[in-house]
């Protein structure tokens, strides 16, 4: 089922959040949290540590309730039914974990129990994140790309139609980080919405369809990405020249006219100064990434 907003077609609703707050110790944690993630979206949610990215992904997951407003997960309040919540989502978290001394099928075979799945299940998603060779292997043994893998392997054992993803590329190498993106990526194709919480704006800039940028539990900003490099773009344009020298200067007709009948060489390209999402948070926030 599709609804129009704003005049586009997108898909129903996965995740409503309105006005929502909680806070610890008379701490504002949340403070009138308003956002909307379509069916079949990476959504980024970004900030700083501390931000309160963590505690949205709790209050979604029946972890946490918020002190005021609406929260709808898969159009139900999260504590309505946890069961079939938990039937539905799947979380990778920082503190997520694994049974070392067992092996990767071990592993699995407990969650596949647990959420009484058919015996095929396992071959299935070991082939989906290229650990097949790797099943008998015990936990510790993996290196820490296959150890995330298997983190990933036991969140989506269960096809769930919503996948909670809370800095799933921390501490890890660019090229370890790089295979994380890549099956978020095949997920999404497969059908999986993603919520997505990262301090790495080149991350969200790469995954996502849409980002909200969250600081001091305060929501900032919410668009795509591109849409918001054009919205806060400085009134300038580059100009490169053959010769490697780049000219920047305003974004005018006829100042643009002036730079190009006084150069006395040709012009490589013109475009736009458009900012990073990092620079765009910085902006907003006056705080850096960290």
């Amino acid at each position: 089922m599709h609804v129009l907003r704003g005049g586009i077609y997108m898909n129903q609703d996965c995740i409503t959040m309105e006005h929502v707050g909680i806070s610890f110790q008379k701490k504002m944690a949340l403070d009138d949290v308003n956002i909307r993630v379509s069916e079949g979206e990476i959504f980024g949610f970004l900030g700083p540590s501390g931000a309160g990215k963590t505690t949205t992904i709790k209050l979604l997951s029946a972890q946490l309730r918020q002190d005021c407003g609406q929260i709808s997960v898969m159009g139900m309040e999260p504590f309505e039914d946890v069961s079939r919540l938990y039937q539905n989502i799947g979380i990778l978290s920082d503190n997520s974990g694994f049974y070392e001394k067992m092996s990767v099928e071990e592993n699995l075979k407990i969650f596949s129990e647990i959420y009484r799945l058919p015996k095929t299940r396992i071959p299935e998603v070991l082939d989906q994140l290229h650990l097949t060779e790797d099943g008998k292997k015990k936990a510790e043994k993996l290196s820490r790309g296959m150890k995330q893998r298997l983190l990933f392997a036991r969140a989506i054992l269960h096809k769930p139609k919503l996948l909670f993803l809370d800095e799933p590329t921390a501490n890890l190498d660019p090229s370890t980080s790089e295979d994380v993106h890549d099956i978020i990526k095949q997920l999404n194709r497969d059908g999986t919405t993603v919520f997505l919480t990262t301090h790495d704006m080149e991350e969200a800039d790469e995954l996502c369809s849409r980002v909200a940028f969250l600081n001091e539990g305060v929501i900032k900003e919410v668009g795509v990405p591109e849409e918001l490099k054009i919205k806060y773009a400085k009134d300038r344009v580059k100009i490169l020249y053959t010769d490697g020298t780049v000219k920047e200067i305003p974004k005018d007709k006829t100042a643009i006219a002036e730079e190009l009948l006084s150069a006395d060489k040709e012009v490589v390209t013109i475009h736009s100064v458009e900012p990073d999402l990092k620079t765009i948070f910085l902006d907003l926030t006056g705080r850096e990434l960290a």
